[in-house]
């Protein structure tokens, strides 16, 4: 059975992974991108140069720690979603080594998004990888990205996804990074407001702002910063930023649920692993599956089980 390689260079990680088709097994080898103190991210050109210069180093771990074998196939996310025009230029380095590995090892090169490999390898993480062969929602919620989405199995796309709801301004991700910089935390600062949210002893009510099925999250950081001049404490602070984005997400999974029907739920991307928002989802969908945290923030994986679907679905 072969071993099938998956790259993704996304905000912020570069990420090597290969999945072992005899027994199911995921490698991973992955490092964030260095980001300044105090700064907000890093610009595009930035990251390319970053991912030039680790993801060498991600293959070289990959491959020296784990006794692999040559690849059937090699697969990188090559944009962020699977849609005309979306294009970041960050995901040409991992194209770029796939497409060249792939004709020096005349093997195939395949291609999907970074928010198919999301979901991927959220259905890994949680044995439900079958789902592929169904329709179900699911949620893609990170530093870019705050996505309610409709699955349904493809040929060709292995998923197709038709997006039902997203942030119309903020992302869930930004709120909480912009968050913890108000708080003084390093960024990503999804981790360290977890920990403070943990101290705060008040239970916020708070009210999603939903248009239709869209949300809107830029007053998330307005109010933060209100409750900071105001003298809040910065356990307040957190908890109620990830208050309101958990009944964000309940509100747009409600919507979306009276919109298209009961389907299985799940929940992928950096944000979903947060242990707050997971809970107080859980508490109004209970059968909701959510990645486990290794598989909820950017990573590999998914692309290189896109490679074991696509591989498996043309033999």
């Amino acid at each position: 059975m072969p071993d099938f390689l998956g790259i993704d260079t996304s905000n912020y990680t570069t990420s090597a992974a290969v999945f072992r088709s005899e027994d199911g097994t995921v490698f991973q080898s992955r490092r964030l991108l260095p980001v300044r103190p105090g700064e907000l991210g890093l610009r595009q050109s930035d990251a390319v140069f970053h991912h030039t210069k680790q993801l060498p180093e991600m293959i070289e771990r990959l491959f020296s720690d784990n006794n692999l074998k040559k690849p059937a196939s090699a697969a990188a996310s090559s944009q962020p979603r699977n849609e005309a025009g979306s294009y970041m230029p960050c995901f040409l380095c991992g194209e770029g080594f796939v497409r060249s590995y792939a004709a020096i090892e005349k093997i195939p090169a395949v291609f999907t998004s970074h928010q198919v490999g999301h979901i991927l390898a959220a259905l890994y993480s949680v044995n439900c990888l079958e789902l592929v062969k169904e329709k179900f929602i699911a949620f893609h919620v990170s530093g870019g990205t705050t996505d309610c989405l409709f699955c349904e199995p493809d040929d060709e796309l292995v998923l197709k996804i038709t997006r039902i709801g997203t942030s119309l301004d903020l992302k869930a991700g930004q709120a909480v990074d912009r968050t913890g910089l108000m708080l003084g935390l390093d960024f990503p600062c999804g981790p360290e407001l977890e920990k403070l949210a943990e101290k705060c002893t008040k239970c916020f009510k708070v009210k999603a702002t939903l248009k239709g099925t869209d949300c809107c999250l830029s007053g998330v950081e307005n109010r933060c910063r209100k409750m900071l001049e105001d003298g809040g404490s910065a356990e307040d602070i957190a908890a109620f930023c990830l208050s309101i984005i958990a009944e964000t997400i309940i509100s747009m999974t409600e919507a979306a649920v009276s919109e298209y029907g009961r389907h299985p739920l799940v929940f992928a991307g950096g944000v979903m692993s947060d242990k707050i928002i997971r809970d107080k989802i859980i508490s109004r969908f209970p059968d909701a599956a959510f990645a486990d945290p290794q598989f909820s923030c950017d990573n590999a994986a998914g692309a290189a089980i896109f490679g074991y679907l696509k591989y498996n679905g043309e033999k």
